[in-house]
């Protein structure tokens, strides 16, 4: 039974995490959008309040996610072959993440260098991850 509300947790935090990644990049669209500083402001303030919001839920999915490696155990672990597949997929959401700080950062200084196709770009770039992540946790194929 705690296995299934650790897996439950580790979901949920996970959802809540990938809303905030899925969002975080459109705000980027619109900030680069436009020309008025005002807005710009407005921006800022969204960027980084919502990279902070979702950053606890990026840890507590790393939490959950290592409590269910742990009880599951190190046998089932080496022989999950597609588990080592996600993980370095999950792992590159991690620097995902981690590189939206370096964006928020840039904005927050008015040293966006990028255009609003780039962010687009960035915005459904990890769509696929998450699909192949998804996939592998749900069919676990290898």
């Amino acid at each position: 039974m705690t296995l299934l509300w650790i897996k439950a947790l580790h979901v949920f935090f996970m959802v809540a995490w990938m809303s905030g990644l899925f969002y975080l990049p459109r705000i980027m669209v619109y900030h680069a959008q436009t020309d008025v500083q005002a807005v710009k402001d407005q921006f800022k303030i969204m960027e980084r309040r919502l990279w902070y919001f979702v950053t606890p839920f990026a840890l507590l999915t790393l939490v959950f996610g290592v409590w269910l490696i742990g009880l599951y155990g190190m046998e089932w672990f080496v022989a999950s072959k597609w588990l080592h597949i996600k993980l370095t997929l999950v792992m590159i959401l991690y620097v995902y993440h981690f590189y939206l700080f370096i964006l928020v950062g840039k904005f927050a200084r008015d040293q966006n260098t990028h255009s609003s196709r780039f962010y687009r770009f960035l915005n459904e770039a990890p769509v696929l991850l998450v699909l192949a992540i998804i996939v592998l946790a749900t069919v676990k194929y290898f």
